[in-house]
């Protein structure tokens, strides 16, 4: 069963479904309009009379801690994506859980990547029933051709942490690999041959699953210092010969842009921030690790060496570039949540300035205040938006679901959210009349900043105000989208059938759309 037919306008005016894969479901009722009613959720207790007295509960293969940790049909096991394209251990599982014959698993990943390709054999066989949690490459197309046998549902890091802790969706089964660990269990991203920088997208996993597996391949004796997953959480270790491809950790958009047009949005995007008065002593920000938005972090860098000020930190994905700066002492502290190159990893095992945290300190909604609100500006992408600002992260013009949400939704509740985006991209307007899919409610984003003009939301007449003489391009939308369609051509909508292959959910829980099945051209299959 994939959903129920029953669809229900959403406070955002979207249709979404009453039932998702046999469990009902809240529609998003508006940003800060549903609050929890319910505990935390919690695992089932244990005891230390079943485990080792010594604290050895290392067994002999990944295969062994699955069958102790009782993996059958319909379990639900979760992994994360610290080594992002890297991963060595999901592929593992999938191909365990084949070999014995399990069926129907939900695979609830913190990210997945193209390496996870390889999953789509198991997909298809029944092995692993759908997916909850972003699908890049492959295996979005292939939801989004309807061949996923259940509905999926993406998340935002802070959403992913908050179904877990709020009992949306219970854990069988936690995977978690570590670059070190001991025998007991205690764990971290920063030391060994596998490195990753740190383990925080696990932190929920460890925290409320059934069963917690760490696995590793630099084995340390007790106690592994410092811990970022604790033993106390975990079921059993396991040491094999590679646990993830380090290198493979850097994703290939980290390069700074040299494209003249995003060289251009980046610098007009600084340029806003200091205008708007936003780049001062003691300020914070959170840039993502593609080539604008590293080119903007460079921009920022010069402005600050050249009025002498400093940042009070910086929100990380980490790079090199964030690194340099924390080095240089342009910015006090980087509070990362993931690493995007090898420098991060070295840092954060490095500087004690460079602090890992985890989308429960960053991210969760359902707790008493996160970091997302005290960030001055965050920089964030997206695919499309529209001229009310809403913006879409996960689907491409073609409807094809080919991103996940990340943190994405989470920093929309930063002081100040700008986008910078080119206005069309292979002469396809960005800037449209509705999203394809909604991500993120337009209230919560601040500024559009394109290569061609820059749109500020006219709820924040502070930041009108403040650049109405800076001889910036201010336009309205409206007119920057006429603009892309002057030159491209009004865009045509996505052919997209009534089908459901994927649901939203808002940083609270609530469905705030979903995606449906792309009808392909007759002679593609």
């Amino acid at each position: 069963m994939k959903m129920s037919r029953e669809m229900i306008k959403n406070a955002a005016g979207r249709f979404v479904p009453t039932e998702i894969n046999g469990e009902k479901i809240v529609p998003f009722k508006g940003v800060g309009k549903h609050l929890p009613q319910n505990n935390r959720h919690a695992p089932k207790l244990s005891s230390n009379a079943l485990f080792p007295a010594d604290g050895n509960k290392h067994v002999a293969s990944l295969k062994e801690a699955l069958i102790k940790a009782g993996l059958k049909s319909g379990m639900t096991i979760s992994t994360h994506h610290h080594f992002r394209n890297g991963d060595l251990v999901a592929n593992k599982i999938f191909d365990i859980a084949h070999e014995l014959g399990i069926k129907d698993l939900r695979w609830f990943p913190s990210a997945s990547f193209p390496c996870h390709a390889h999953l789509l054999q198991y997909l298809e066989d029944g092995t692993i029933s759908h997916i909850e949690g972003s699908m890049n490459g492959p295996l979005g197309k292939f939801c989004s051709e309807g061949k996923m046998k259940k509905t999926a549902v993406l998340r935002s890091h802070g959403g992913r942490y908050q179904a877990v802790q709020d009992g949306e969706v219970k854990i069988d089964i936690a995977v978690i690999g570590a670059g070190c660990a001991d025998s007991f269990g205690n764990a971290n991203g920063v030391q060994g041959e596998s490195a990753s920088g740190l383990l925080g997208f696990a932190l929920a996993d460890s925290q409320y699953a059934n069963k917690v597996i760490i696995v590793t391949d630099h084995l340390v004796p007790f106690p592994c210092v410092p811990w970022q997953i604790q033993g106390n959480y975990v079921d059993f270790t396991v040491v094999v010969d590679k646990v993830g491809i380090p290198e493979k950790i850097v994703s290939g958009t980290t390069n700074v842009t040299k494209s003249p047009d995003r060289l251009l949005i980046a610098e007009m995007t600084a340029r806003f921030c200091e205008e708007a008065g936003i780049i001062k002593d003691g300020f914070s920000f959170q840039a993502g690790a593609g080539g604008t938005a590293l080119s903007i972090g460079i921009f920022f860098g010069e402005i600050m060496r050249r009025k002498g000020i400093r940042a009070r930190f910086a929100r990380g994905g980490s790079n090199k570039y964030l690194v340099e700066m924390l080095e240089e002492g342009l910015v006090e502290y980087i509070l990362d949540g993931q690493t995007f190159d090898l420098e991060g990893v070295r840092s954060m095992r490095e500087n004690p300035n460079h602090v890992w945290t985890s989308p429960f300190t960053s991210y969760n909604y359902h707790s008493k205040g996160n970091f997302a609100g005290m960030v001055d500006v965050v920089i964030l992408g997206a695919t499309e938006v529209d001229v009310d600002f809403n913006a879409n992260v996960v689907t491409h013009s073609d409807g094809y679901l080919l991103h996940g949400i990340g943190g994405w939704q989470n920093c929309l509740f930063s002081k100040t959210v700008i986008l910078p985006i080119p206005l069309f991209r292979d002469r396809i307007p960005v800037v449209v009349d509705e999203v394809t899919t909604l991500c993120g409610p337009g209230e919560l984003i601040d500024v559009i900043v394109t290569e061609r003009g820059i749109a500020i939301n006219p709820l924040r007449k502070d930041l009108i105000k403040t650049t109405e003489n800076s001889g910036l391009p201010i336009k309205t939308l409206q007119e920057l989208k006429d603009e892309a369609e002057r030159i491209c051509g009004k865009p045509e909508k996505p052919q997209l059938d009534k089908e459901v292959v994927a649901a939203i959910k808002w940083v609270d829980g609530t469905v705030i759309d979903v995606v449906r099945k792309v009808i392909m051209p007759e002679g593609r299959s």
